[in-house]
């Protein structure tokens, strides 16, 4: 019993190391195609900032994937979910709701 258990806890911080990972990679990689422009405007922090943070917590997310609850890792995850849910919808406002690139169609 204590075998399954441990298993299971084991699977679940996999699965936590994994979303952590996906978060913090999605979240670098989005703030890369966004225009320079836009970040003074959307929020305090300028492109090559939030860049920097968002870089440390994909590398802090690659590093702890099997040990999920490092410090500094729920700490990146925490940054990542602060792009995710707060700058990253105002520079989609700001680019006027396009992906960051021009598209055939104009901004929709």
């Amino acid at each position: 019993m204590v075998n399954i258990v441990g298993s299971v806890q084991s699977f679940i911080l996999l699965l936590l190391g994994i979303g952590g990972l996906a978060l913090t990679g999605f979240a670098f990689f989005d703030a890369l195609k966004r225009q320079s422009r836009l970040f003074p405007h959307a929020g305090r922090f300028s492109k090559n900032v939030w860049l920097g943070i968002l870089g440390v917590a994909f590398a802090l997310a690659i590093v702890s994937l099997f040990n999920p609850l490092f410090l500094f890792n729920i700490v990146g995850v925490i940054a990542a979910a602060v792009y995710v849910a707060d700058l990253r919808p105002k520079l989609k406002s700001l680019d006027g709701g396009s992906g960051g690139g021009p598209s055939l169609y104009g901004p929709y």
